[in-house]
């Protein structure tokens, strides 16, 4: 991508409002919470002291509407907490300037390292670096920072007890999240009836993954329809997707196309139904008309083979769902698997255990060529230098830039420069509505406060329906803010969207300084892909030769490799189709071919995982050497995409042949051998993405330019020769661009046509 294109998708994001569902009840609990503290501090102390305690508040209310599976009241005591010792930390560190430079990046760069935790770490860590800013401004000693640090912390302690007191929507996220599971199969389901290899994100199930993981005291507590019910959604997935091929299930054409089509739709509505029911906690209603289609009759059903037997398994596994959704918030009394209804359920360490882990994630990140790292490395630069250059500008609100830059500072390239354009534009918008309702006012600090509520209430109502939108709200809400303190709005919005403006621009230059690009390391993010999608593979076709439990286990940890480097890999070439910078080894369109042959072998992978064997059933002892073939040519085509080298599959090829030779073999052995194939076929597709030398590769990049340029003289020629037609009443010839295309696209000497 071009700068040009760049920065206009750059503006389009941070200047987007996304259409999100509103939580006016959250938003109007987070905004009391202010309120309280607020006016307490008002009428208790003063407005200096009602300043450090709404900061608290509502950066704990911040924190609360953060992405995170923990109970809300849990993230506000932490990000309560963070910020009380910051703030205290900061005041210790202030009477001496290279003391507190010294601090605030050591300060900033562990926060830049929290996002090895993931983003809400990262953002609750970032916004101590902020409270540490602001708060050493207000004058007082070491008595008063111990006073203003406990003061903020009641900020969060308030936000905290009201979430007890006032719950809204209890296990809201978690539904949510396994509903959506629910419903993404459903919708997947519908599409296979028309498109039989159409592609499922997991993204959905991954979440419902995540959402699942409780700690022991959430795990009491805990619905027992968001217990266990998870595994069904994964294991439909590959059922329906079974059925559906036309390989490995009904046939293309035909009557078992029409039946597999019928039952791909009843599923569809099952799993609507139950999804409904777990977002809302109530029974599901399915009519009969839709249950019709799933009985399958053992003497007149039309489907056979393999077919029959994804259906056979998809129908008991819809009725498993119906089990558990029907009886509404009552745990279902049947086992799964022959297992007890009391299943093990995914642990999440507390708060306090968390810590080692997070130390432990941190010391990986440790590494040069580590985005979270290198993020560090630029907040704990960027923050003490947008200390010093705002206190030279303007020694009374110099905070404005180095806050502005951190908050807006974000490991990739695009996240940080949409945040920085709409930062500002929120903060011009916000500041001026606030300038003309104090003009229009003239509030005093009681008033101000309340202003300060109503504003804060509103960012916190449209927080997710985009940055620009909520930051203009926040800024409203610092200057009713500042008023209350006894500042002019005269003295602090001229300021205040100058120094916004020059931290949006400090922290876009900290990145194009020692930028993270993703785009150079894509040649790994697929060697990784590839490499956990060969083992998960392997892992399927292994069970076949030896079924145990043992192998079950190892087919379910390879898938969820396989998902977490899939998922690594969207999010990199997401990240890398929007920078400015070019892989001069891999184009965009190599790139895309050979994901999706990756993304081929992870489905034939998982249309092979629905017919896996019982623990009792007759083993494939064939399928033991091709599992072993594929693990091995994998792990080492993993290796030749990182050296550029063109990957090879001889073993594979080998181990197929043989198998091959044996023509006997029931229903069991005819399904693994055709899932083989189309791995092997799905591995020669990935050769002939990447298969490329160098010198093609330099060949075909300079005809791409050359194509360019051509390009662009044909269209000053067509100008040119439409301007002498309006003279004579007709255009020049089309012909002679249409010829000059053709030889423009004619293949490099020794490439691929």
């Amino acid at each position: 991508m071009t700068w040009l294109r760049a920065l206009r998708e750059i503006l389009r994001t941070g200047l987007a409002i996304e259409r999100k569902r509103l939580e006016p009840l959250v938003a109007i609990r987070a905004a009391a919470g202010v309120a309280i503290v607020i006016g307490l501090a008002l009428w208790l102390v003063s407005p200096v002291y009602a300043a450090s305690a709404a900061l608290g508040a509502f950066s704990a209310g911040t924190a609360t509407f953060q992405r995170s599976w923990r109970p809300r009241k849990v993230i506000a005591l932490a990000a309560g907490a963070g910020l009380a010792v910051g703030t205290f930390l900061g005041y210790v560190a202030a009477g001496n300037v290279v003391t507190f430079l010294l601090l605030l990046a050591a300060w900033s760069f562990t926060a830049g390292m929290a996002w090895a935790a993931g983003p809400t770490a990262g953002i609750v860590s970032t916004a101590t670096v902020a409270a540490m800013l602001v708060t050493i401004t207000l004058p007082g000693s070491l008595v008063q920072a111990v006073e203003h640090a406990v003061v903020i912390f009641l900020g969060g302690v308030v936000q905290a007890t009201l979430i007890l007191l006032f719950p809204v929507r209890r296990w809201g996220a978690h539904r949510d999240a396994l509903a959506d599971a629910f419903a993404a199969v459903a919708d997947y389901a519908r599409r296979l009836r028309h498109d039989p290899t159409a592609p499922f994100d997991p993204g959905a199930l991954m979440t419902a993954r995540e959402a699942a993981a409780v700690t022991p005291l959430q795990a009491r507590h805990r619905p027992p329809a968001l217990h266990g019910t998870r595994g069904l959604a994964e294991r439909i997935r590959p059922a329906v997707a079974a059925l559906a091929d036309p390989a490995l299930g009904a046939p293309a054409e035909g009557p078992q196309r029409d039946r597999a089509r019928e039952l791909l739709g009843a599923a569809a509505d099952v799993l609507d139904a139950a999804a409904r029911a777990i977002r809302r906690g109530t029974r599901a209603e399915v009519p009969p008309r839709v249950m019709d289609p799933l009985r399958i009759d053992e003497d007149d059903e039309v489907l056979k083979g393999a077919a029959r037997q994804a259906a056979v398994r998809l129908v008991a596994l819809l009725r498993e769902v119906l089990e558990v959704a029907e009886c509404g918030e009552q745990r279902s009394s049947r086992a799964e698997d022959g297992k007890s209804a009391e299943t093990p359920f995914l642990m999440r360490p507390t708060l306090i255990r968390v810590l080692p882990v997070v130390l432990r994630e941190m010391r990986r990140e440790l590494r040069p060529d580590s985005t979270v790292l290198r993020h560090a490395l630029r907040l704990a630069a960027v923050a003490p230098v947008g200390y010093l250059v705002g206190s030279l500008l303007s020694p009374g609100h110099g905070y404005w830039v180095p806050i502005t830059a951190v908050l807006v500072m974000r490991p990739d390239f695009h996240q940080t420069y949409a945040r920085a354009v709409a930062r500002f534009a929120g903060t011009l918008v916000g500041v001026a509505l606030a300038t003309g309702v104090v003009q229009l006012t003239s509030p005093d600090a009681y008033l101000s406060g309340g202003l300060a509520v109503v504003s804060a209430a509103l960012s916190y109502l449209v927080m997710r329906t985009g940055y620009a939108v909520s930051q203009a709200f926040t800024a409203a809400y610092v200057v009713f803010l500042l008023g209350m303190g006894g500042e002019e709005w005269d003295q602090t919005v001229p300021d205040r969207v100058l120094l916004t403006l020059l931290g949006g621009i400090l922290a876009m230059a900290a990145y194009l300084v020692y930028p993270a690009w993703e785009t150079p390391r894509l040649l790994d993010r697929l060697a990784d892909r590839l490499a956990a999608n060969g083992r998960y593979a392997a892992a399927v076709v292994r069970s076949y030769a030896k079924p145990s439990a043992q192998g079950f286990a190892d087919v379910r940890k390879a898938l969820l490799d396989s998902r977490e480097a899939d998922a690594d890999w969207d999010e990199a070439f997401d990240r890398a189709k929007q920078e400015p910078v070019r892989h001069r080894g891999l184009n965009r369109r190599e790139a895309e071919d050979a994901a999706e042959a990756i993304r081929a072998l992870g489905r034939a992978a998982m249309l092979l995982e629905t017919h896996l064997p019982t623990r009792d059933g007759p083993p494939v002892p064939e399928a033991a050497l091709f599992a072993e073939a594929v693990e091995a040519d994998t792990a080492q085509a993993a290796r030749d995409v990182r050296a550029r080298r063109n990957p090879e599959w001889d073993r594979v090829e080998k181990a197929l042949d043989a198998w091959e030779g044996d023509d006997g073999g029931g229903v069991q052995e005819r399904v693994v051998r055709r899932g083989a194939e189309l791995q092997l076929r799905a591995l020669e597709d990935l050769t002939t993405a990447v298969d490329r030398t160098p010198l093609e590769r330099d060949v075909d990049s300079a005809v791409r330019e050359h194509r360019a340029r051509a390009a662009e003289a044909g269209k000053a020629d067509r100008g040119e020769k439409a301007a002498a037609g309006r003279g004579t009443g007709r255009l020049g010839p089309p012909s002679e661009p249409r010829q000059e295309r053709d030889e423009n696209t004619a293949p490099p000497p020794g490439g691929r046509s």
